[in-house]
């Protein structure tokens, strides 16, 4: 047997479960011991049948004195009985709904019953036990009388059968090579490879277990925080133009401002610019809270790089945040005389101070739409000084004259291949364009730098002065007219509102709203009388546009939407936010979504509906509405959720190679830094490591990165 060998292959019981593995992503020797358990059953109590405790895991090895099933009419099942015993006693065994089983076991059968007694001390029975038959020729049990793994599973899918082939493809583990130095191994404690993967699987005991979860969990970690280190070793050899701190202008550009820059605010924008002033080029994350304050402190280093005469891309995750950071940088600069572009699929547009001739002899008005080969041809003459645009601006067939600066919204995972593309874009041969890239999801600094180890990490965690908070408030199904009167009052006024859904269409078996289902209630029953609009992803663009400019422009009073809203749509007029089903987000999703308002002067709401009576629920209800802070708010969704579901991490292929660790391993995350510390204070280039690095080539191969 070995490792690619694949599972429709090992016999006729394999063959016919490969379908249901492949669901799982198992479909070779190595993918399925790979596949680790996510929870274990202590069954390795071993007690004789007097002893018993009930509501105790524990197992019994018996004998079967007596076995049957009957039909239970009132019940509506079958139900299999038998008495089994030991030199010290007997016990019933009941199981429910397992027809099977009375062709399994047999009068005479010495098995193992793992589980827990029901009754009193007097009188026990086993209800359901796990049960394995004793096998004379082969002491290792494997789904009872030890430690017993339980991995997730699919319809159909039994545990027995996934553990029964695992316990027959144990052997191939052999086969897997250690690729740890073995300086590292004994540094840091840790067991073999080998050992390890059958160690998880079927543990001897709890400390053999704990041993194998370890070596695994620092494997997995080890390779992001290896490859982080090599991306920014491999920046450290790459040039970049540097860009002059201009002081004077800085200062002149901030006092003028309408507003005070924070604190966090000026250090971040430093920290950016200290950069920036290097020949190797800047690769740093700028993370901040929901309306701390991200694109002026961007719009600092902006400036200083268009007054050193070069060209800033600006790369948006959605047109419409294009749009609207075009308006706001044009807006930002509107002092200035500097040409800015925005490029999307749907519109073309150039903003200058002046009226601009072109290299063809054309006179550019103010703000004009132009077409897209006129303004391609201006970019790549060095007449267009800041480009606005989504992501394909750097997968067009667009070339700049001496572009010097990328920013990128909420896309973290830019990497060096995307860089040496981005070269060949940027008019020149040598030098690599500084990056920053910018996110409004509060990621906590020890898992930011587990998660982005290539980036240098910039923070605005606070807000500005005359930032109100937003009042938030979980409504209960008895208040929600009283919540309608309330929006109409808002309307009245003159202000805006989201609806935001979890699902496009209703669907009885989640039980939650769907988007189609509220707009047609609010629209044609509660709001009549209100201008309603219709936003989600399956939407055409164009027909996304069109909406979103009619919510921007105040045509639309009441915006029923589903989650696409949540990053960056920034209507200063909206004043509440009602979120249905609100149990169906995580933290961080609401708290964005409540961004959405309250970006102006006007008193603004947040109202949360839920059905759920959950403990959980409530308390993730109501840790949003006593807390405005994104940063804290993200600790405790890590305590709920998990990183996966929090940041959406399996989108950038890092939690599909997380099997086992979590971002939230600290003790792991902390171990693994000081071996590679010792490991790169040695061997920056990792020379002397090839089965290192041959292991980081075959961990990228894996990556999904969009």
């Amino acid at each position: 047997m070995n490792l690619e060998a694949k599972i429709k292959d090992l016999g006729k019981i394999a063959a016919q479960t490969a379908p249901k593995f492949k669901k799982l992503g198992v479909e070779t020797v190595q993918d399925l011991l790979f596949y680790f358990p996510f929870r274990y059953e202590d069954y390795s109590n071993l007690m004789k049948i007097k002893d018993i405790v009930p509501g105790v895991m524990l197992t019994v090895k018996g004998k079967i004195e007596l076995i049957e099933s009957r039909r239970s009419f009132r019940k509506r099942m079958i139900i299999i009985e038998a008495i089994v015993s030991d030199e010290t006693g007997q016990i019933k065994v009941v199981w429910f709904n397992q027809r099977y089983l009375s062709k399994i076991l047999s009068v005479g059968d010495e098995v193992y019953l793992s589980g827990k007694a029901a009754g009193t001390e007097t009188a026990q029975e086993f209800h359901n036990p796990a049960f394995e038959k004793v096998n004379k020729y082969d002491k290792f049990t494997t789904h009872t009388a030890r430690i017993v793994p339980i991995y997730s599973s699919t319809a159909k899918l039994s545990q027995r059968q996934i553990r029964f082939l695992m316990k027959r493809v144990l052997s191939a583990a052999a086969y897997v090579k250690e690729w740890l130095p073995a300086e590292v191994k004994k540094s840091a404690a840790l067991i073999d490879l080998v050992q390890a993967l059958r160690q998880v699987h079927f543990p001897v005991d709890k400390k053999s277990l704990q041993q194998a979860r370890l070596r695994l969990k620092f494997d997995e970690i080890f390779l992001i925080q290896a490859r982080s280190r090599l991306i920014k070793q491999e920046l450290l050899k790459q040039q970049a133009k540097k860009i002059i701190f201009l002081e004077k202008e800085t200062k002149l550009f901030v006092e003028s401002l309408p507003f005070k820059l924070t604190l966090a605010q000026k250090k971040a924008a430093w920290e950016i610019i200290k950069d920036l002033g290097r020949h190797t080029p800047m690769n740093r994350l700028l993370e901040g809270d929901v309306g701390s304050g991200k694109t002026i402190t961007a719009a600092i280093a902006i400036l200083n790089v268009l007054l050193n005469k070069f060209q800033v891309a600006y790369m948006a995750p959605t047109e419409i945040l294009a749009h609207q950071q075009f308006n706001s940088l044009s807006e930002i600069f509107n002092k200035y005389n500097f040409s800015i572009g925005l490029l999307t699929r749907s519109e073309i547009k150039l903003k200058t101070q002046n009226t601009h001739s072109t290299s063809s002899g054309r006179a550019i008005n103010k703000n004009q739409d132009i077409k897209k080969v006129e303004l391609l041809k201006m970019i790549k003459n060095g007449e267009v000084d800041l480009v606005v645009g989504t992501h394909a601006l750097i997968q067009q067939k667009i070339k700049f004259n001496n572009l010097n600066f990328v920013i990128i919204d909420e896309q973290h995972r830019f990497g060096v291949e995307q860089r040496k593309s981005l070269r060949q874009k940027t008019g020149s041969k040598d030098d690599f364009p500084h990056l920053l890239s910018m996110t409004a999801t509060p990621i906590p600094r020890y898992l930011a730098l587990t998660l982005y180890g290539d980036l240098e990490l910039s923070v605005i965690d606070e807000m500005p002065q005359d930032r109100k908070p937003i009042k938030t408030n979980v409504v209960e199904p008895s208040k929600r007219v009283e919540a309608y009167g309330f929006i109409k009052s808002q309307i009245r006024d003159g202000r805006q509102v989201f609806v935001i859904c979890p699902l496009i269409d209703p669907s009885d078996k989640l039980g939650v709203r769907a988007v189609t289902e509220e707009f047609e209630k609010l629209d044609k029953k509660i709001f009549k009388d209100v201008k309603t609009g219709l936003l989600h992803g399956r939407l055409k663009a164009n027909e996304k546009e069109k909406i979103m400019k009619e919510f921007l422009a105040g045509e639309i009073k009441i915006l029923v939407s589903t989650s696409v809203v949540e990053v960056g749509i920034d209507v200063p007029n909206a004043s509440v936010m009602m979120i249905e089903s609100a149990e169906r987000f995580g933290l961080a999703q609401l708290h964005q979504l409540r961004g959405r308002v309250g970006r102006s002067y006007h008193e603004s709401y947040c109202f949360l509906f839920t059905e759920s009576e959950s403990e959980m629920t409530i308390k993730r209800m109501q840790a949003l509405v006593s807390s405005q802070n994104g940063f804290e708010l993200a600790e405790k969704d890590l305590e709920f959720r998990g990183p996966g579901e929090v940041y959406g991490i399996k989108q950038s292929g890092y939690l599909d190679n997380l099997k086992i660790a979590k971002l939230t391993d600290w003790p792991v995350i902390k171990l693994v830094r000081q071996e590679l510390e010792k490991i790169f204070k040695l061997d920056p280039k990792l020379e002397k490591y090839d089965k290192i690095k041959n292991k980081i080539r075959e961990f990228e191969t894996s990556l999904h990165f969009e």
